[in-house]
């Protein structure tokens, strides 16, 4: 899979003003870590979210929103976001939702 140059520089406005993040290639997407976990990251049409198995639900209930699946597996814990939903409700809403998951994870 692809991503989209423009999804990607949307999202990157969206991190400005945080801090630590890198980025990398992963799943086909271009993603966003922090202290070496996965956050986020940006594919063709949409974006990618971690946001573990406690706030799944809570994910899954905002519009746009379906469970990564891998190899026709679901992966429990990563929302895919449709971009214009993702964008409409503000990126930094999504990536705050992620960081309450990846900021309870130690660092790698």
């Amino acid at each position: 899979m692809a991503f989209d140059p423009h999804l990607v520089d949307l999202m990157r406005s969206a991190l400005r003003q945080r801090h630590h993040f890198t980025e990398k290639r992963m799943f086909g997407t271009w993603c966003w870590m922090w202290e070496g976990h996965l956050v986020c990251g940006a594919g063709v049409g949409r974006y990618l979210f971690r946001v573990g198995k406690a706030l799944e639900a809570e994910a899954l209930a905002r519009p746009g929103a379906t469970r990564m699946a891998s190899s026709g597996r679901p992966m429990s814990g990563f929302i895919w976001v449709d971009a214009d939903a993702a964008l409409d409700e503000g990126l930094e809403r999504w990536v705050e939702l992620a960081m309450r998951c990846v900021g309870s994870l130690p660092p790698k």
